[in-house]
């Protein structure tokens, strides 16, 4: 990283825009920045953090107080730095969160922190980001480093080191965590606990599951837990084979008792056997006696019945017959009915050939009239068309007419618009010069009373300045006047006077009542500057206010001419009003003349049009007109369509008497084939006539319910047949009945046994598939937790070790700790390479794994090794030089070790801020060559103090000036730079 600009506006003490050219300090390779306590020294670097990072280290980051207290409301606050970063040139522009004026209204508003990242690609800046996340992420990954880390290696601050050198363990230990982001350690240190709480909550969910299915087979078995079993023990049984063989015991118990319970069943199930099979033949015999005996009476009753069945069978025969009979019998009926009925209804004196012949010539005439009804509705329509086509000829016409009208009036129009705007347009040019000169006149007024009351005000500062000089003056004197009373306060007993020397004092000089001290001397001429100041202030308004008033008399001219002036000033803004509504006017003027001209055009046009529509219509009129003429011509009807309904209704007429004489001959036809057909049906049948058939019909219910009847008595005769003829039928009415009730209820006892041995066979099933589905589920529950437990034990052995609280820790050191420590003594062997330098091969930092006090752990010691005495000793007892040394040699090997960590990145710009005035002139040569070596490889390091001396050994410097109204930045003793 090298910084090449800064620019900060209203940032900390500086209110105005400051500027430090880094290139100009560069070239100088070691630069002083310089200044008074409290100008401004460690706001360079705050800006410098602030642009890189958006925040600036330490506790003034907490303070959020960026923004100087003395910048105008309105001005933002800003910091620019350009610095190459990796190899690439950037440019970086920050504002933090601050109040800024509404821009609406009154009152303040926050304005929210922005950035804009820009990168140098050619002799343009291309914006690569302005979000604030996006361009943190950039720089820090460019960097390689966190603000803290950057802080500690690029700006070693005041007072850190000596506070690091001098710190407690943990102190310490936070510190080098939080720069080499050590947190890992400690997370992997927070992880092995977590990971053992975890894995005994799971070894105790185990143990609990195994606890519950050796108290479920137990509970199951109904015996009690194994001797050697505890419950509550974490630990797994040392018997547990002890455990296994007790499981295994009760399952072989379980299947003995099984297989005794399955041959009771097997006996029982023989005997429910034979005494079911007994019952079952009981009631088959006893079934079938009963059958026999219902069988011969019901077969006594048939044959008692067999006349009425005979005469019932002849009746649906000779129904049958007669069905075949009476439908064509009912056929001819309703014909000869129809005959007699087409006879009534035809016409008389005529016959179907003439009739249709009537008919047709009807049918042709009504075509050709129905062919001319198109033409008398056209006809009409042509008509319609023909008054619509005039009136709007004669609507044109007349509204042709007022518009040629209006567009002969409207160019005159125009011409007038076009003057009344040109006389507004030079009113509103002659507007602006007028107001000023109006205004300057104001001003002049208003500058009068301002000067009166400057010079007031301005006398009365000189009074008060003159008054003060006097007094500092009056003060000075008296001071001196009693300056041996002041000399003889400041003599101790024995010591030499300095005036004359001698070391007794017989007389001192005592001070007058009221003398003047050096406080007050001080404070009487600080009251005087300060007066000085407000007088050459006021004095500065005074010639201000005349300078303005001068101007605006020279612009504001006569006075007398102000009447005059507010005059024109009210007629040309009259004027000038009306330029809008006249432009307005003007271009809707020329617009309607050229709408118009367009209108005419097109109302002409249609006139055209409607004029040749008129003359084809008339032509088609009178042509549709002869057409319909002729066609009615001899028919008395006065149009087409009446000529259609004539005809129409003497054409119903006419195809009526056709379709009743073809009626009329169909009933004829009809009537004759239904007479042969009946006669056929009756010969057939076996019936002499007609009435004879109808005589035997029987209704068709009647007819079902005989044959039903039939087809029952026919089917009890075969099924009781049937029963009857059976094998052994005769035998079992003379053999006594089988005794059903007593072998039933030797067979419910039969079953009532097979029940309890089934019952007991299915105890012994379910008790036994428990036991051994419990005796799986606990081996696979002892299976997990073995490795569990082994899980567990390495967990906590490990954790211990990294916690340091084994005994194979033989450092008794965290992880954590003993990484912190390796980076220190990194650190400390980084550092002896420069303190050896800077204090001439006395002094050497030592790293002591022991226990320092509040160091819990160890590994986290520091002494300071003294070769002179060859003794090590606490860093508390070096002298304030001596730990200057120590604790700049702890910081510059510090920033190493974190450049190494940071992948090697080359920090080419440095700051060392101050202590610089605690060492002598020796050890102050070898440190400021100490800083000059780390220019090796073109580093720029910038030294941070107010120390008097530092600026005659460093020509190249940057100034910081305090002043009341606001810091500044200079550069001196540095040649310019080059780009």
């Amino acid at each position: 990283m090298r910084l090449h600009r800064l620019e900060a506006t209203a940032f900390g003490p500086f209110v105005d825009t400051v500027t430090v050219d880094f290139d100009r300090l560069s070239s100088a390779g070691l630069f002083l920045l310089s200044g008074p306590t409290g100008a401004g020294k460690t706001s360079v670097l705050d800006a410098v953090c602030f642009a890189l990072y958006g925040d600036v280290p330490g506790d003034r980051s907490a303070a959020k107080r960026l923004r100087s207290d003395q910048a105008t409301p309105a001005v933002a606050t800003r910091v620019t730095l350009e610095a190459t970063l990796g190899g690439r040139r950037f440019r970086i522009t920050r504002s933090p969160s601050w109040e800024r004026p509404k821009k609406r209204g009154t009152g303040t508003t926050t304005q929210q922190a922005s950035v804009v990242l820009q990168e140098r690609r050619g002799d343009e800046w291309q914006t690569l980001s302005t979000r604030l996340d996006e361009a943190g992420h950039l720089v820090t990954g460019l960097l390689g480093m966190t603000l803290t880390q950057f802080t500690q290696v690029a700006m070693l601050p005041q007072g850190r080191f000596q506070a690091f050198l001098r710190a407690k363990a943990d102190e310490r230990k936070e510190l080098l965590q939080r720069l080499f982001r050590t947190e890992r350690f400690t997370d992997v240190e927070r992880w092995l606990r977590d990971r053992r709480l975890e894995l005994r909550a799971r070894s105790a969910s185990v143990h609990q599951r195994v606890a519950d299915v050796v108290s479920r087979i137990s509970e199951t078995t109904d015996t009690p837990l194994p001797a050697d079993w505890d419950i509550h023990d974490l630990t797994l049984p040392a018997a547990d084979g002890e455990l296994t063989g007790w499981v295994t015991g009760l399952a072989d118990a379980a299947r003995v008792d099984q297989e005794t319970a399955a041959a009771s069943a097997a006996t029982a199930l023989a005997e429910e056997k034979t005494a079911r099979d007994a019952l079952d033949e009981a009631r088959r015999l006893a079934a079938f006696r009963e059958r026999v005996q219902q069988a011969a009476a019901e077969h006594a009753d048939l044959l008692a019945g067999a006349e009425e069945h005979d005469l019932a069978v002849a009746a649906v025969e000779a129904a049958g017959r007669a069905a075949a009979v009476v439908p064509v019998d009912e056929l001819t009926t309703r014909a000869r009915a129809a005959h007699e009925d087409a006879e009534r209804a035809a016409p008389a004196g005529t016959d179907l050939e003439s009739a249709s012949t009537v008919l047709a010539g009807l049918e042709e005439r009504l075509a050709a009239a129905k062919l001319l009804l198109p033409r008398q509705e056209r006809l009409r329509g042509v008509a319609s068309e023909l008054s619509a086509v005039a009136q709007e000829r004669l609507e044109l016409s007349e509204r042709t007419t007022a518009l040629a009208e209006r567009r002969a009036a409207l160019p005159a129009t125009i011409v007038a618009l076009r003057g009344d705007l040109a006389d507004a347009r030079a009113a509103v040019a002659e507007l602006p010069a007028l107001q000023r000169r109006l205004d300057a006149h104001a001003a002049v007024e208003e500058l009068g009373v301002a000067l009166a009351e400057a010079r007031s005000r301005h006398a009365a500062a000189r009074e008060r300045a003159l008054a003060l000089r006097e007094r500092a003056l009056d003060v000075r004197q008296a001071r001196l006047e009693g300056m041996a009373a002041e000399l003889a306060g400041a003599l101790a007993v024995g010591a030499d006077c300095p005036v004359c020397g001698s070391v007794d004092h017989p007389r001192k000089a005592v001070p007058a009542s009221g003398a003047p001290d050096a406080e007050a001397e001080r404070a009487a001429q600080k009251a005087a500057d300060d007066a000085s100041v407000e007088e050459h202030a006021r004095d500065g308004r005074v010639r201000d206010v005349v300078t303005r008033l001068e101007l605006a008399r020279a612009q504001a001219g006569d006075d007398a001419e102000v009447a005059t002036l507010e005059e024109d000033l009210d007629r040309l803004s009259t004027l000038a009003a009306r330029a809008p509504h006249l432009e307005d006017a003007l271009g809707a003027a020329e617009l309607e003349l050229e709408e118009l001209g367009s209108r005419i055009a097109a109302a002409e046009a249609r006139l055209a049009e409607l004029d040749t529509s008129t003359r084809h219509l008339s032509g088609e009129r009178d042509r549709l007109a002869e057409a319909v003429r002729d066609a009615l011509a001899g028919t008395g009807a006065t149009d087409v369509e009446a000529l259609v309904h004539h005809l129409a209704d003497k054409l119903a007429a006419a195809r009526s008497d056709v379709e009743r004489l073809q009626e009329l001959q169909q009933a004829r036809r009809t009537l004759a084939e239904a007479e042969v057909a009946l006669t056929t049906a009756c010969r057939r049948a076996g019936f002499t006539a007609a009435e004879d058939a109808r005589a035997a019909a029987l209704d068709t219910a009647v007819v079902d319910e005989l044959t039903a009847t039939i087809k029952h008595h026919d089917r009890r005769l075969a099924a009781v047949g049937a029963i009857l003829a059976e094998r052994g039928a005769d035998d079992v009415l003379r053999r006594p009945a089988p005794d059903v009730d007593a072998m039933a209820a030797a067979h419910t006892s039969a079953l009532d046994r097979l029940g309890a041995a089934q019952a007991a066979v299915s105890r012994a099933v379910s008790r036994l598939a428990r036991i051994t589905a419990l005796q799986s589920e606990l081996a696979e529950q002892i299976t997990a937790w073995e490795p569990l437990r082994a899980d567990l034990e390495v967990t906590t052995r490990l954790a211990a070790f990294a916690e340091g609280k084994s005994s194979d820790n033989r450092l008794q050191m965290s992880l954590s700790a003993y990484v912190v420590a390796y980076r220190l003594t990194q650190v400390v062997a980084a550092a002896n390479e420069r303190l050896a330098v800077m204090s001439d091969q006395r002094y050497s930092l030592e790293h002591s794994a022991a226990r320092a006090a509040g160091d819990r752990r160890g590994g986290l010691a520091l002494l300071v090794r003294d070769d002179w005495s060859g003794e090590s000793r606490d860093p508390a007892t070096l002298s304030g030089g001596e730990t200057f040394v120590v604790s700049l040699a702890l910081a510059l090997g510090l920033a190493d070790v974190i450049m190494q960590e940071a992948g090697g990145a080359l920090l080419e710009t440095l700051f060392v801020d101050e202590g610089f005035g605690s060492l002598d002139a020796d050890t102050l040569d070898d440190v400021l060559d100490v800083l000059d070596g780390l220019r090796d490889g073109g580093r720029v390091v910038g030294v941070v103090s107010h120390v008097a001396e530092m600026r005659d050994r460093i020509p190249a410097q940057l100034m910081v000036t305090k002043r009341r109204e606001g810091s500044t930045l200079r550069v001196q003793g540095a040649p310019a730079s080059g780009g």
